[in-house]
């Protein structure tokens, strides 16, 4: 029996909506890609949002956005994937990282304080795994440093203080005290890329709550300027009759969602409640299965939370990263796909480049060095999830 990891879970519904969109002559970004926007929003009680091509172009837009750069820095978490900080390289800010908690794959919150600056304009948490993080404390965090802020524009003065983008790439659908992921944190990013719980292929999403003084329709044209080339005029606005005569404002970005991706997303919305459902059923047999064995696994649901379901991680708590390898190698063998999530950044080239030493980040080590990814999907059966289930409880058991 084979069982990958994290295939797409794709339906006739979607098939047939490409087509469609496909044989309507629209494929580029269109009324499709206006609805999908328009789903989102509404899902994630925001009165805006934007899609695109991508989770980090979401992410670096926003920075563009604010018009964070050369001379400020952004934090974020040293347990993530690159597109957490490469935003920030990309906008030629500097990127500042917190090691996670002992005890938590999330930042440690009570260094994060500490890591702001006059500098600081922006922190990335991430929502790891789809579990919602503790925005209570990065706003305290953020509160307690508010008279080092400097403004250096109106939306930041506007927002007065160290804007929060939450990364949440792996949170859509995720739920945190009775908010949903998208309305908590000030922007929040999400993916729908092919291994994503809900997909267009390549895609993502942003979300923004309400900032007073500041008109949710400027910010939306705004996102529309910077994805577009600073052309003031969509495609599908130049169709009007007459209306083919447009300015290009800013020498800007290149990276809109298709309508044949939102396509995809469209029907994937519809059957986006059962794929939850299902993921909270798997992640239930897996926790039931491994509740009495000598390893740790992220708390999904809870009275104040629920996860989307995204990863599953393991710790194979007092192991080392041979014996960890040596599992992910033996589950191989039997065909059974897994991974990890995630090696830290300060140990990648590109972060050790810029003067970061995992060193700095014990935790992230320690939590990197024996952590293990079960494969989670919709597309696996029952019988598939008794067969993870029955070979890594058998291998970890020897």
């Amino acid at each position: 029996m084979k069982v990958p990891f994290s295939p797409p879970d794709m339906s006739e519904l979607e098939v047939s909506e490409v087509c469609e969109a496909i044989r309507s002559g629209w494929i580029t970004t269109g009324p499709r890609t206006k609805e999908f926007e328009k789903l989102i929003a509404a899902y994630c009680h925001t009165e805006k949002a934007v899609c695109l091509n991508s989770a980090t172009a979401c992410m670096e837009l926003v920075l563009r956005l604010l018009e964070v750069g050369p001379g400020d820095e952004v934090i974020t978490c040293a347990y993530t994937y690159t597109a957490t900080a490469s935003v920030t390289c990309h906008v030629g800010a500097k990127v500042v990282m917190v090691d996670t908690a002992p005890d938590s794959f999330e930042m440690d919150y009570t260094k994060l304080a500490d890591a702001i600056t006059e500098r600081t304009k922006v922190i990335i948490p991430v929502d790891l795994a789809g579990i919602v993080c503790d925005y209570d404390k990065v706003f305290a965090a953020v509160e307690s440093k508010k008279h080092l802020f400097r403004p250096a524009n109106d939306l930041q003065r506007a927002i007065g203080r160290v804007m929060v983008m939450a990364d949440a790439a792996h949170a859509f659908g995720a739920q945190r005290k009775g908010l949903m992921c998208g309305e908590i944190a000030d922007f929040t990013s999400f993916s729908f890329h092919a291994v994503k719980n809900l997909t267009t292929a390549e895609g993502g999403a942003v979300t923004w709550r309400n900032i007073e003084g500041i008109d949710n329709e400027w910010i939306y044209k705004q996102f529309q300027l910077l994805s577009l080339h600073g052309q003031n005029k969509d495609a599908l606005a130049k169709t009007q009759l007459g209306a083919w005569e447009y300015d290009i404002v800013s020498p800007a970005f290149k990276c809109n969602m298709t309508d044949i991706m939102a396509a995809i997303g469209l029907k994937q919305f519809e059957r986006y409640p059962q794929m939850l459902v299902r993921r909270r059923e798997i992640i239930e047999r897996f926790d039931a299965a491994l509740k009495d064995l000598n390893v740790e696994v992220l708390d999904h649901y809870g009275d104040d939370h629920a996860s989307s379901g995204h990863l599953y991680f393991v710790r194979l708590l007092g192991k080392d990263v041979e014996y960890r390898n040596e599992v992910i190698t033996e589950m191989a063998r039997r065909e059974i796909a897994c991974n990890v999530h995630y090696k830290p950044l300060p140990m990648m080239t590109a972060y050790r480049n810029l003067g970061f030493d995992i060193a700095d980040y014990p935790n992230a080590y320690d939590h990197y060095r024996n952590e293990v990814s079960l494969p989670l999907n919709t597309c696996m059966t029952d019988e598939q999830v008794d067969y993870v289930i029955e070979n890594f409880v058998e291998i970890i058991s020897k």
